[in-house]
């Protein structure tokens, strides 16, 4: 067989290498962790070993992909437009920008590219922690227009994650009121609450509310009392959150995390 090509991804911050036919079909794929090339057709091993063969290193295994268990079943039965998986942080922010782009000409900044600019930037930041067990969905829409931002599942449990531009900006908190440099305060912390509260109902499973400032300098936020029930942390304290553990079981985490990506799930909520 020839025309064979491998292309690399990335399944739960780990690499895959997919060895491919010509119209794109999967014939196999290696994983680097596991040093085992799961072939799904034995009639191609010969060729897929010679198409990995510059990327295999020490020794490995061939053989078929392992039985798929009642999570990954359930997530291969999901179709495409039900599956929140593939939402880019900021995904919603995005296409409002694409279908209603701000004039050409404007004296203030579209305040839509700053609020992108916070998710993308928490995306990022809880993205990175897949590699440690942790699962995350962007932008999650909810019924009646609103959505979550961020919605992290992991050892250390679920956590709502609202995102917050304020660059060098002061940010006083006075529960449920957040008020960022001169302008007026919002009841921010209300929402977040809400929003977590209606991840929960949906998940059967508690899930903690977080907001997370975001931006160049941003500094400790000036708390009157400590909010209730509310983490309040800067961007750089993100990656503090997966020293938590001793909540869910990677099982669990699976489960969970295959539900909340099925949009049917948020329907009711």
């Amino acid at each position: 067989m020839s025309g064979l090509r491998v292309v690399p991804a990335w399944r739960h911050g780990q690499e895959r290498l997919y060895v491919c036919l010509a119209d794109g079909r999967s014939v196999a794929w290696y994983d680097r962790d596991a040093s085992r090339v799961h072939l799904l057709g034995e009639d191609h091993e010969e060729d897929v070993l010679d198409a990995l063969a510059t990327f295999l290193t020490g020794e490995f295994t061939v053989g078929p992909p392992p039985v798929p268990t009642p999570v990954e079943l359930a997530r291969l039965a999901l179709h495409p437009d039900d599956d929140l998986a593939p939402n880019r942080p900021g995904e919603a922010l995005r296409i409002s920008l694409d279908r209603d782009p701000p004039p050409a000409r404007r004296l203030r900044a579209d305040a839509r590219h700053r609020a992108l600019a916070a998710e993308q930037a928490v995306g990022d930041a809880l993205d990175a922690l897949e590699s440690g067990g942790w699962r995350v969905l962007h932008s999650v829409p909810l019924p009646g227009g609103a959505r979550i931002h961020h919605l992290l599942i992991g050892p250390g449990g679920l956590f709502c994650v609202g995102a917050l531009a304020v660059r060098r900006q002061r940010v006083r908190i006075a529960d449920p009121m957040v008020t960022v440099g001169r302008a007026a305060p919002v009841p921010l912390l209300r929402s977040i609450r809400s929003d977590a509260g209606r991840a929960s109902f949906a998940l059967t499973a508690e899930v903690r509310p977080v907001l997370a400032l975001t931006g160049t300098g941003a500094a400790d936020p000036d708390v009157g009392a400590p909010p209730r029930d509310v983490r309040v942390l800067r961007e750089a304290d993100l990656p503090g959150l997966a020293r938590l553990g001793g909540v869910l079981k990677p099982a669990d985490v699976e489960a969970l995390h295959a539900l909340a990506r099925d949009r049917r799930t948020w329907l009711q909520v």
